[in-house]
């Protein structure tokens, strides 16, 4: 399993829908937990993208010295930005990073949102520009490994002459990762994306879609891989997990998740009617809030995009990755509430039962006993045992 963290530039609270217990999305922050990420194991953090955010470019930019080898999952626009441009940038970031760029595939289904960016067209027109604006874009970066120009007319986007001088390490460009659950979706993914994501549905939805990227991808000669995105509330017991889930919606009342909801009823995106349907805009109680084993849809009362949780002991929640990973899911895209704390408790908690090792990464470079014991040395003697209990 490939295990990601997330960076929070939308903000980060102990409690949803209320500014209470809230953290400032500043550099500091952003800073902190990138590191934890680097020095814990984490494959790599995703960086969320669109107006409730910082700019993921910029935000993922200024942590590349901050890190040493951790990846970042950055979003390009189709539609809001050229191909052109989005190339160069993602050319430029992958070399300064050496080779640390994946690319997350954002067609976007906020409607008030692309609205206010310029952008008026309609669902299934949207798409068809991320095709046509993932042709140019893979060329451009494949091209300039060879020194050459491309020539691309479509119908919404064209390169006459389109030249990258200055190639990107990773050949022949950057990953493609990409989320959407639409038809028009799943056709992008099955021509051009290396990893389709799905955010955290049951895993008999979550089979389903996998087995239609799959064979679309097949029609195409291609293969792809899968990831899933979920927020995570892992405890040493079940009790303490759940406890801290009713914990952490708390503060909403029902006016809060009302207008939120209406939001994201404006939206014309099949995946965030996928995880609407879920909890259906009511609080309730935990039988109602958990659509599947240790499966929690309670974060999506309020937060737009991934909704739900994986919630439970480090062995309950360990348990259902394992099941998601029989499904052929290789990456697990996880945040949590505060980001950084959530961090060191999943990867303490949950690492060791899931086949991360730690202690090679980095703030652990020299694995073994150059690297220093764990935990507070006893008795100003003897490094600390593993618990026998």
């Amino acid at each position: 399993m490939n295990v990601f963290w997330f960076i929070p530039t939308h903000g980060d609270s102990r409690y949803l829908g209320t500014s209470e217990g809230a953290r400032a999305a500043n550099y500091d922050y952003f800073r902190q937990i990138a590191a934890a990420a680097d020095a814990l194991g984490y494959e790599g953090v995703l960086l969320p993208t669109g107006r409730s955010c910082e700019d993921a470019w910029v935000v993922a930019s200024s942590l590349i010295p901050a890190t040493t080898r951790l990846k970042f999952l950055v979003a390009i626009r189709p539609g809001l930005s050229s191909p052109g441009l989005s190339a160069r940038m993602a050319a430029t970031f992958d070399r300064l990073s050496g080779g640390r760029l994946l690319i997350n595939v954002v067609t976007g289904g906020d409607k008030a949102e692309l609205e206010g960016d310029g952008i008026f067209t309609d669902h299934d027109t949207r798409y068809e520009i991320t095709d046509e604006f993932l042709h140019i874009w893979r060329d451009l970066l494949t091209a300039a490994h060879e020194g050459r120009s491309i020539e691309r007319e479509g119908h919404h986007l064209s390169s006459k002459g389109g030249k990258l001088l200055y190639p990107s390490v990773q050949r022949p460009h950057p990953p493609l990762w990409f989320g959407g659950s639409s038809p028009a979706a799943h056709r992008i993914a099955g021509e051009h994306i290396d990893t389709y994501l799905t955010w955290g549905e049951p895993p008999d939805a979550v089979a389903q879609k996998i087995a239609d990227v799959r064979a679309r991808a097949a029609a195409h000669g291609r293969q792809v891989k899968f990831g899933i995105r979920f927020h995570v509330i892992v405890r040493e017991t079940e009790e303490e997990a759940w406890q801290d889930a009713e914990r952490l919606i708390s503060r909403l009342d029902e006016a809060t998740i009302a207008r939120a909801q209406q939001a994201f009823a404006n939206m014309d995106s099949e995946g965030q009617r996928r995880m609407a349907a879920l909890h259906g805009g009511r609080r309730g109680s935990r039988e109602t809030l958990e659509v599947y084993s240790n499966v929690w849809a309670g974060v999506g009362l309020v937060r737009g995009g991934a909704g739900t949780a994986l919630v439970g002991s480090a062995e309950q929640v360990a348990e259902r990755m394992h099941e998601y990973a029989a499904l052929g899911v290789e990456t697990f895209i996880l945040s949590g509430y505060p980001h950084l704390e959530e961090s060191y408790r999943f990867a303490e908690l949950v690492f060791p039962l899931i086949g991360v090792d730690r202690t090679g990464h980095a703030g652990h470079a020299q694995a073994g006993p150059w690297s220093g014991p764990f935990g507070e040395i006893v008795g100003n003697a003897y490094p600390p045992q593993a618990s026998q209990s």
